[in-house]
């Protein structure tokens, strides 16, 4: 199956991570992880928050009943590379949970206010994961 996210990914990396289309204006990041089955290398380009000198990702994929892949990589290797604009460096995912995850959660909705209407179609809490370079 071809990767849907191909042209997205290349264009950030052709423009010093600016895409335009429905990305337009949103910061995002590349986070390379590895399958936690496969074992394979996955790149998925996700919107972003900064937390001090942490970024910050949400696994909300729309708010659909299950979390997406990458959650479950992050949990099996939560060793990763990141691209932010033209920088490429090794990083550490870290699932927030409990007082933390509630904050930001609640801050980054505040700027992105869809993600409590995903947070309300799913059952599942929707995880959130800060990430430091290594």
């Amino acid at each position: 199956m071809p990767d849907s996210n191909a042209p997205i990914i290349a264009e950030f990396r052709a423009h010093a991570g600016r895409v335009g289309g429905h990305f337009a204006g949103i910061d995002l990041l590349l986070l390379t992880s590895t399958g936690a089955r496969s074992r394979r290398s996955y790149t998925h380009p996700l919107s972003y928050a900064t937390d001090g000198g942490r970024y910050v990702v949400i696994a909300a994929d729309g708010g659909a009943p299950v979390h997406p892949g990458w959650y479950y990589n992050l949990i099996a290797h939560p060793d990763v590379t990141v691209e932010v604009g033209t920088e490429k460096f090794p990083a550490w995912a870290d699932l927030a949970i409990g007082a933390e995850r509630e904050r930001l959660f609640r801050e980054r909705a505040k700027a992105m206010p869809a993600l409590n209407d995903f947070q309300a179609r799913t059952s599942r809490e929707i995880p959130v994961f800060t990430i430091e370079r290594t």
